[in-house]
């Protein structure tokens, strides 16, 4: 029963006290179950994680990215609607400039 310029005005006021620190999405999970998810372990040139980082997060794809130890320095969660995206995903992600070398890991299941 309030104005919009009354509720616009309290929320901007709870952003600014902190209250509110931030909005997110939430998918409805029978579309996230029908997409096709796979590991994606990313092998970068020296002094490139920073720029490959950035356009990786330049992708709605990358579900979540991940420094980590061992023979590859990041390893990226994707998902994407068929077999056929996901293949072109991976090559996207493999072209960009200062990945020396990417390994793939279809999720079979969760």
């Amino acid at each position: 029963g309030l104005s919009r310029t009354t509720v616009q005005s309290r929320i901007e006021r709870l952003e600014r006290q902190r209250v509110i620190a931030g909005y997110t999405v939430k998918v409805d999970d029978a579309v996230e179950a029908a997409l096709v998810r796979a590991h994606i372990m990313i092998t970068v040139g020296p002094k490139q994680t920073g720029a490959i980082e950035a356009a990786l997060r330049g992708i709605a794809a990358v579900r979540s990215l991940l420094s980590v130890s061992g023979p590859y320095d990041l390893l990226a969660v994707v998902a994407a609607p068929s077999i056929t995206e996901l293949d072109a995903l991976i090559d996207r992600i493999g072209a960009l400039d200062g990945v020396e070398r990417t390994t793939s890991a279809i999720v079979l299941s969760t």
